[in-house]
């Protein structure tokens, strides 16, 4: 009975799992895509669910999969791509993204001489 909000994919690293490996696994299991990381955009810290959290945001590239959730606790309403004008009216789970994510989503793709991150 929760108001509806759009996040990208994420969740907590397990043990010795890379932030990059996570990411992959995240994206995977929240979306149903296959991805290669291709950089860091950026991290932040914060506070949530009453406890301190570092959060770190990758640029990935789709490998394959299907586009649909594997969620197991329904939590996840739909896998959508956003164009930037709708990144400005989404109701957010993280509003202080929105601007990272603006920016990000309006810079484009990165050069091609940019660093692959392997997992």
């Amino acid at each position: 009975d929760e108001e509806k909000r759009w996040t990208v994919p994420s969740g907590q690293h397990e043990l010795h799992e890379s932030l990059e490996a996570c990411c992959v696994r995240e994206v995977a299991e929240e979306t149903g895509y296959r991805v290669r990381v291709l950089r860091k955009i950026w991290e932040k810290q914060g506070y949530t669910y009453g406890r301190d959290v570092e959060v770190h945001y990758f640029q990935v590239m789709i490998t394959g999969g299907t586009g649909e959730s594997q969620d197991p606790d329904g939590l996840i309403y739909a896998v959508e791509w956003k164009t930037v004008n709708e990144l400005r009216a989404l109701n957010l789970s993280f509003p202080e993204d929105r601007e990272h994510l603006i920016a990000w989503a309006a810079a484009g793709p990165p050069p091609d001489d940019v660093t692959n991150y392997r997992s």
